[in-house]
């Protein structure tokens, strides 16, 4: 077996079990740095009440504050399915090197897990989303990002 393997095998082993402790779906993901998995994830999403409890943010959480730091530099991660969009934009604030899936997002959507519609949703103008989004107080707002602009000793990412 490939390493690659061993480490997917871990992630689906999550997802599996997940679904026996009755946490949340059947998501498992892991995160892994020089050979080591340093976080692991299932989705809680039920169990916490919480949306965005899903196996890669879970995974992420952890392998960031093992490593202390908010970014997964040099880091891989497995996932039992294809990341959906909100994790997709965790995964690339997180900077991970790769990322690894099983199951596709047609594969999580025949299960009843379909996130089409947020895909659809992402590329519509602001007045046609399914949710109204409407801009308030842009100025008052703007005046945040001047102050950060400004500030000395911040930490970018």
């Amino acid at each position: 077996m490939l390493e690659q393997e061993k480490f997917m095998q871990e992630a689906i082993n999550l997802a599996k079990q997940n679904l026996k402790l009755k946490n949340g779906g059947p998501f498992g993901a892991v995160v892994v740095r020089n050979g080591r998995i340093i976080g692991k994830g299932v989705n809680t999403v039920t169990s916490q009440n919480d949306p965005t409890a899903h196996a890669e943010i879970n995974a992420i959480r952890e392998a960031c504050e093992n490593l202390n730091s908010f970014q997964l530099t040099g880091c891989e991660i497995f996932s039992s399915c294809e990341p959906c969009p909100m994790c997709l934009g965790a995964i690339y604030w997180a900077r991970p090197k790769k990322v690894w899936f099983a199951a596709t997002r047609h594969d999580a959507a025949e299960a009843g897990f379909d996130d089409s519609e947020i895909y659809r949703e992402l590329t519509l103008p602001d007045h046609e989303k399914k949710i109204p989004m409407e801009q308030l107080m842009k100025e008052e707002a703007e005046s945040v990002f001047k102050i950060w602009i400004d500030l000395e000793h911040k930490i970018e990412y």
